[in-house]
């Protein structure tokens, strides 16, 4: 490959995208060979993904990022919305519950456009710091980042078996809501294999990559969306596009005998999927079977679990230090609590949602973990009809419940499942790991991280390996321990003696969630693996 943009004596030799759908992963890929930054190939991959894998996430959702830079403390990106100024208690009178589908499920701000821009400011300064243009010289353009998207948008998608099982789940719930005929074959549900075309939002990813992604908060996008918003009887107001930003802010870390593991702060769940590896650190040293490994997981777990629902809540709101359940006195607490011959009774409450998770790495090591998400599939169901953007329904996780850590209240945050992780191992390797999956996600990547770090196996293998699921994931409501049938096999029986109320799934089920990982190795090499319950694709490539 060529056209690599000069190496430092610190940067590694090779790039690498992983996506679970594999058009993004080449949209991702591509802007990396042509010497994009991570961030760069990280936009182009999220906006074609919204297109190619429109049930899952879209730019009427949110996204949160882990960005690293060699040598540098990794930085966190909150692109999640708020809920608006019109979202009160009042406005929900009558109703036991926010609906979870149609316009008053729209009720939370999509953060997912100004957090690209918000990389892309980043991405920039990566570029110059002392540019006198907006854009340096060797930033790639708007234009070129979405260019595969738009492609893909106006020529049609094909549908994939993930995107026909959504849409026959989801036809009697949506198929009469404003807009979705987007998503229907005249009026019946998606085929596989046929061809969808979504020219309406390729004319909004135009219009953005001209007039730029603040249109989407400040300029005919924006108008366009809250007026359909306000036909729909989303609560959704033009002002509040105009109030509304994605923020910097600092990751959640614990050091661990492995390395330093780092997560999304509140409103995410990124707590728990720390507290479950923190524990699993001091546990291994029990762990003489791979019974022993999934039993652990799972009891730390648990503990992870009802700490999240505890404390964790829009951040104006949090009581605690949520660094403090990472603290060695709150750690050992938990590690009371957990047997290796016995299972904790079970369940607590199960948090759903669905979205996607990407990760990258480019010529410089640069690293990005990637989440975007409209949470339910085709999230609240309203589809935009003057932009086609489906908008998500990540407000109706809030409770109208009075004293609740998670009551409605404006301009606040909702609970997310979402939690794009990123760890530097002691060794010298960085990783950037995650997974769609709601309550599933923290699990897979602890699935993921022990079978790779702790137990050497390969990447791929880490990822492929039968999986097991605690509670609730996307498209599921029951809260018992689910084993895909190939781990279940091997250790069911023994998982059942000490106490845990499973049932079997199919192997290979996308119930499990979409996992992915890329690893920078301390020689510079690149590794990533995909998730075979998606449709993705992993790419590492050495340049030359």
């Amino acid at each position: 490959m060529t056209n690599f943009r000069s190496m430092t004596e610190h940067s590694p030799t090779s790039i690498a995208f992983t996506a679970p759908h594999s058009a993004a992963t080449e949209a991702g890929t591509k802007i990396l060979q042509q010497g994009g930054t991570a961030i760069e190939a990280m936009v182009a991959a999220a906006a074609t993904i919204a297109v190619v894998y429109p049930h899952m996430n879209g730019l009427g959702g949110d996204g949160f990022w882990l960005i690293s830079e060699p040598g540098k403390k990794p930085i966190a990106i909150d692109a999640s919305g708020v809920a608006a100024n019109g979202a009160t208690t009042e406005f929900y009178q009558g109703h036991d519950a926010i609906p979870s589908r149609g316009g008053k499920a729209a009720l939370t701000m999509a953060g997912a456009v100004s957090g690209w821009d918000k990389a892309l400011q980043i991405s920039h300064a990566w570029s110059s710091n002392n540019s006198k243009d907006n854009l340096p010289e060797d930033s790639l353009s708007l234009s070129a980042l979405l260019s595969d998207a738009i492609s893909h948008a106006r020529g049609g998608i094909e549908v994939t078996q993930s995107l026909e099982d959504a849409s026959k789940k989801t036809h009697s719930d949506l198929s009469d809501l404003l807009g979705f005929e987007t998503f229907l074959n005249q009026g019946n549900v998606l085929k596989k294999g046929t061809i969808l075309g979504l020219s309406k939002l390729g004319d909004t990813l135009e219009a953005l990559s001209q007039r730029g992604l603040q249109d989407f908060y400040h300029g005919e996008i924006a108008a366009s969306l809250a007026a359909d918003l306000e036909h729909a009887g989303s609560p959704i107001q033009l002002e509040d596009f105009a109030q509304y930003s994605a923020q910097i802010v600092t990751p959640l870390e614990v050091r661990t005998q492995a390395g330093t593991l780092y997560n999304l702060p509140a409103p995410t769940q990124g707590i728990a999927s720390l507290i479950i590896l923190a524990l699993y650190d001091q546990l291994r040293s029990q762990v003489e079977t791979d019974v022993d490994s999934v039993h652990l997981l799972i009891e730390a777990t648990k503990q992870a679990f009802i700490a999240r629902n505890q404390y964790v809540t829009d951040s104006s709101r949090l009581d605690i230090d949520l660094s403090s359940l990472l603290s060695e006195e709150s750690l050992d607490a938990m590690l009371k609590q957990i047997s290796n011959e016995a299972a904790q009774p079970w369940p607590h409450v199960a948090k759903q949602g669905d979205t996607i998770w990407m990760g990258a790495c480019d010529d410089q090591g640069r690293m990005v973990s990637y989440i975007q998400s409209l949470y339910w599939e085709f999230g609240s169901g309203i589809v935009s009809p003057s932009t086609g953007i489906v908008w998500n329904n990540r407000g109706s996780s809030f409770t109208l419940e009075e004293g609740s850590l998670q009551q409605l209240a404006p301009k606040l945050k909702p609970f997310h499942t979402l939690n794009p992780a990123f760890a530097e191992l002691s060794d010298g390797r960085r990783m950037s790991y995650g997974t769609m999956g709601g309550e599933g996600q923290p699990q897979t990547q602890a699935a993921l991280f022990s079978r790779y770090v702790y137990h050497s196996k390969s990447l791929s293998q880490a990822i492929s390996e039968g999986r097991w699921l605690l509670g609730r994931t996307w498209g599921d409501q029951s809260h018992n321990l689910k084993l895909e049938s190939d781990i279940a096999n091997e250790m069911g029986d023994a998982l059942k003696a000490r106490g845990h109320d499973l049932v079997t799934v199919p192997a290979c089920n996308e119930l499990m969630g979409h996992a992915g990982a890329v690893v920078c190795h301390a020689d510079g090499a690149t590794s990533a693996a995909t998730d075979p319950r998606s449709d993705g694709r992993a790419d590492a490539s050495r340049c030359e």
